[in-house]
């Protein structure tokens, strides 16, 4: 996927402007992309748009079309736009694969570079990033939800235009949706394609039953028949039936029937007693219609006999309470080996400042503890006291025995990925590993468990340091 770098903000620019006339964008900087809350009031993220962020900074550059439009604007110097002609990104990253289960407050993407370079990317890799991990983070809770239930993507005609049909494609597949109806998400990621009709293949012939013969004439194999055009128990239940009987005579078997709409539960409970009885347990039941983890949840609850879920809207829109967006935020941490921190008002938003560690700890069995941010060469050791980094005042021990991993590594250096791009198996396999070492109730719906991300005491001591500073500069500047 091609990323334009004018998919940015204009006060991008105009800052790479402004540095370059100061004679800063060379000054050495590191950025941090992290996001405050995780989403959908959930007790964790998974990460996503990993790939996508670094081969946009691969192919960071500016044609003669884009320059030829900045100018048009009439903000920017020939100097500047001189520059950009061999402007490139340069830097380091550093992340954690994707797939990895990520929380609120810890870092992701760190970028490493010149001042110019590092600040430019931020639009677009706070697209990228925020977006996919939240479809992600969606789809690993509905597929959480599902219980072993095959779930597929149906959203592209809901989703955020062409563009956002593909990152939901990829990002779902990443948490665990491993199909999709979008056919461009299966040319250009392998994404398994699947697929029934509409109603209006039901409607455009002269009755159910010869509409589900010529389907079934024309897609033996994989078929699955649409049952609830006009009443799906008293009408699309038997005539399924009877294809189902008439396809094996030939020598093929019924795929599914799909049911989207009314009572679910309910309905899908009846469908698969009656293919059972006639002899067909292998029809698997597909449900669709407005899904989401907690309607899918319900249904399961109420003794729904569904196969397989087909999630569309809520998924591509990532609807639900505490989603819509991430919120992720990309923040300035060191200019020149000198860390920074941005204050507000209130303390416990303030930034973590310098370049740093996020740890990991495990325990004898490898299940997940809590992570700690520490300063990058900062030792951990099992007994330490770590801090929350919303109030200090909070400490917990890290347990004795415990172990620790490391969550991210370099993956981009003087612009060039570190490795080649793994496969989406390999991202979904390592999303629902790492969701299986959680500690329980992580993964509940509501009120979920609290994950603890908790910072060292070196990072505590700096940032406590750094917050003094500025309020006394803050204090000396007063009239």
């Amino acid at each position: 996927m091609h990323i334009s770098p004018l998919v940015t903000d204009l006060y991008e620019l105009t800052m790479l402007a402004g540095y370059l006339d100061q004679g800063m964008h060379e000054r050495p900087a590191v950025f941090d992309l992290f996001f405050r809350t995780n989403p959908y009031q959930g007790g964790y993220a998974v990460f996503a748009g990993l790939e996508t962020a670094l081969q946009y900074l691969e192919e960071l550059r500016f044609r003669e079309a884009d320059l030829e439009y900045l100018a048009r604007l009439k903000l920017f110097s020939p100097d500047f736009l001189s520059y950009l002609e061999s402007f490139r990104f340069r830097g380091r990253v550093t992340a954690p694969p994707e797939g990895s289960v990520v929380f609120a407050r810890e870092p992701l993407l760190t970028v490493e570079g010149g001042l110019a370079e590092a600040q430019f990317v931020e639009t677009a890799l706070l697209n990228v990033i925020n977006f996919q991990t939240l479809v992600a983070s969606k789809g690993a809770r509905i597929n959480h939800a599902a219980g072993g239930a095959q779930v597929m993507e149906f959203g592209l005609r809901r989703a955020q235009g062409p563009d956002g049909g593909l990152s939901v494609a990829r990002a779902a597949y990443i948490g665990g949706v491993r199909g999709t109806s979008n056919v461009q998400a299966g040319q250009v990621y392998g994404i398994p394609v699947k697929g029934t009709h509409a109603h209006s293949w039901i409607m455009a012939f002269p009755d159910e039953l010869t509409a589900f013969r010529r389907y079934a004439e024309v897609f033996p194999v994989g078929c699955i028949l649409l049952i609830d055009t006009y009443d799906a128990l008293k009408s699309g239940l038997p005539n399924a039936l009877t294809v189902a009987a008439e396809l094996r005579e030939r020598g093929h078997e019924l795929f599914g029937v799909r049911i989207d709409s009314g009572d679910l539960a309910y309905l899908s409970r009846e469908v698969r007693k009656a293919f059972d009885e006639a002899g067909f347990p292998g029809v698997k039941v597909v449900a669709s219609n407005e899904l989401d983890e907690h309607v899918i949840e319900s249904i399961r609850a109420e003794g729904g006999r569904v196969d397989i879920y087909g999630v569309g809207t809520r998924l591509a829109t990532c609807a639900g309470e505490g989603g819509g967006a991430l919120g992720g935020v990309y923040k300035l941490v060191q200019v020149d080996h000198s860390p920074k921190l941005k204050l507000t008002s209130d303390v416990s938003k303030a930034t973590l400042p310098d370049h740093k560690t996020v740890l990991r700890v495990v325990d004898r069995q490898g299940n997940f503890v809590q992570d700690v941010i520490t300063l990058r060469g900062e030792e951990l050791k099992p007994g330490d006291l770590v801090y929350d980094p919303g109030n200090p005042l909070q400490q917990v021990r890290i347990p004795e025995q415990a172990g620790f991993l490391e969550l991210r590594g370099v993956v981009m250096e003087e612009g060039r990925r570190c490795q080649a791009p793994e496969t989406l198996d390999a991202a979904a396999d390592r999303s629902q590993q790492e969701l299986s070492r959680l500690p329980a109730g992580c993964l509940r719906l509501i009120n979920p468990h609290f994950y603890k991300v908790s910072i060292s005491a070196g990072l505590n001591q700096l940032r406590l340091s750094l917050i003094t500073e500025v309020k006394d500069k803050f204090k000396t500047r007063r009239p």
